[in-house]
Formats: C-alpha cells, structure tokens, sequence
C-alpha cells in the first residue's frame, strides 16, 4: 500500500502514503481490546492521513475481537451464508421471521445480539439444520422460487439427488429470462400456446401438466399459484438461463413464442383464447364469469393447433406470427 496516493491537509496535495503496524488498545461496548492497527502516514510531511479502507479495517479488527471474546459470528461467516444457501439476504431475514433489513445489517457489519449470532452459526454449520427451517418457515417467503432455488441448494450440500426441473418450468424459466414485463396472465397465455405449437410442429407434447379452462383463459394451476403474488404485475426476470436444458426444437420454438405471442399483453392473449375450440369447448355452456376447474383436453389442444399449423401454411415456427397477427386483427 506504500505506493497508493491520498489527500494530505498538511502538504495541500495527493501524496503517495506508506502504513505502520502497531498494537493499541481500543474500547469497544465498555470493554478494551488490544488490536493491530494500520496507520497511514504522508511520505512527504511524515503527518498521518486519513484512509477510508484503513480506517475500516482497524473498525474490523476491533469487532472480531469483541465477536471472538464472546462467541459473535465473524462476519466473513454472515456473508458466506447467502452464497451457500443461494438466498437472497431479505428473504434470509423473513425465513428466519426476523425484520426485512436485519439479515441485511449483520452483513454490512452491524453486530448481531448473541441470541441471534448461535442462529447464524448454526445455519452456516449444518445445512440439515437450515433445510429444517426453510422447510417449516417456507410460507415466510413471498416467493416459491426462493424456496425452491435455496432448497435445491441446500440438497447439493447435503449431497441429497436434485429433482429435475419440469419441461414446463424450464419453459417458464426461458420466457422470463427472454420477455420483459411478462404478467402471470400473459405468461399462462405463452405456455398454452407453446404446448399448442409444439405439438403441431413435432407430434409431442411438451408438458405433462393439463391445464385448465379457467374464465381469463387456459391455465396451468400450478405455475399461476407460483406466481398469484403479482396479480397485474409483471414477474421478476430471470437474470441467468442453463440453455443447455433445451433441446434445439424446443429453444426454435420458445423463441418464436417468446418474439410472436409474448409481443401481445395478457388480456389481448385472453381474448384469442376465447375465440379458439380448445377453451370455448372445455367451458361447455357455463357463462363467461362462472369459475371451472375444466380440464382442456390435450389431444383437443394438439387438434386444435395442428389445423391452424395446417391453414396457415406454416413452415417454421416463425410462421406463428401469421396465426397471431391474424387473431389480432379479428377482436
């Protein structure tokens, strides 16, 4: 560090410093503590200066003192936890049914009271002892994907098989990493047409799930109680996707729809589903505003598909548009 400049009062100017090493005692909550400390010194005038960098270490080394004399969590260990467990620090705090911010706090170097520091040491010590909490606080979570991203996580650690993803969640997990401002009413809307389409193009469906008739559309339930936390809002993007999870004819055709169907809003893609067989005929004669939990049939799906494939003439999955423009035009 001799070599870095500083701004020195005395000389007026940036200068370069150089750092002594000595051992003082600092007081700490009442207590004095012996630590080493970095002083940095102008080069030039010999007057010391001020460092921010320096000026925390010395703060740090006077905080693991006190966390070593009575048994705190260090804090490199606070920060470890979030990476280990592949948990974001807010839902951390409302895991543990803590405020918001205090998870947060502890991780910029606030102290954590010893009641709550034999949790942390916990936590970090024995991934089966933190499984058991996410286990028993999931519904503390405002999200099933945290759960499920720290649960996975956690399995790895425990050397527990990782379930597989579902075709319909890496599908999810692809068109919210590929749309921007996607709604959980467009986002049903999207999987009904890529289970549509994919079938018409490659004779098999891509999802085991059924979805249902539900009055706003089809809608696969599971994924929409995932999501029902957003109501009109679009959903958190995807700031990573394992692309290799996909085969090629899936990737084609979850971008066609991610570029032609995710291109349209949620109540727009509504209105082209009430004007196609599969959920008109699932719904029968119940009013429009009547509830159901109708399943819509998926050899009426791959039907139904197959013969817009077949009308408009369509090559490639890219043709897709030519469907969607034309029911665009029709509502």
């Amino acid at each position: 560090m001799g070599n870095r400049m500083v701004f020195c009062p005395e000389c007026r100017q940036n200068v370069r410093y150089s750092v002594k090493k000595s051992i003082e005692e600092a007081e700490l909550r009442g207590e004095a503590y012996e630590i080493v400390t970095h002083t940095p010194y102008c080069e030039r005038c010999s007057g010391e200066v001020y460092v921010a960098e320096l000026e925390d270490r010395n703060l740090n080394g006077l905080y693991d003192a006190y966390r070593q004399k009575h048994g705190i969590i260090a804090l490199e260990d606070i920060r470890s936890i979030p990476e280990k467990y592949n948990i974001g620090k807010r839902p951390l705090s409302l895991l543990l049914g803590w405020g918001e911010q205090t998870f947060s706090r502890y991780y910029s170097g606030d102290m954590p009271s010893k009641q709550y520091s034999e949790v942390l040491k916990q936590i970090n010590a024995d991934p089966a002892f933190y499984l058991s909490l996410l286990e028993e606080n999931r519904g503390n979570l405002k999200s099933d994907k945290a759960y499920e991203k720290s649960k996975a996580a956690t399995e790895r650690l425990l050397g527990i098989p990782v379930e597989q993803p579902s075709k319909i969640d890496i599908a999810v997990d692809y068109l919210l990493w590929q749309c921007q401002d996607i709604t959980p009413l467009s986002l049903q809307k999207a999987l009904y047409y890529t289970q549509g389409f994919f079938y018409a193009f490659y004779r098999s469906f891509l999802f085991v799930e059924d979805c249902e008739a539900w009055v706003h559309g089809p809608v696969y339930r599971e994924i929409y109680r995932r999501y029902s936390d957003y109501r009109f809002d679009p959903i958190d993007s995807i700031p990573e996707f394992d692309i290799s999870s996909l085969s090629g004819e899936e990737k084609v055709l979850l971008d066609s729809i991610a570029r032609h169907v995710c291109c349209y809003s949620g109540k727009t893609l509504e209105a082209f589903t009430h004007n196609e067989t599969p959920w008109l005929s699932a719904r029968g004669e119940l009013p429009a505003n009547v509830p159901s939990n109708n399943i819509i049939p998926k050899d009426a799906i791959g039907k139904y598909f197959t013969s817009v494939k077949e009308k408009y003439h369509m090559l490639t999955p890219s043709n897709i548009r030519d469907y969607t423009q034309s029911m665009f035009s029709q509502i």
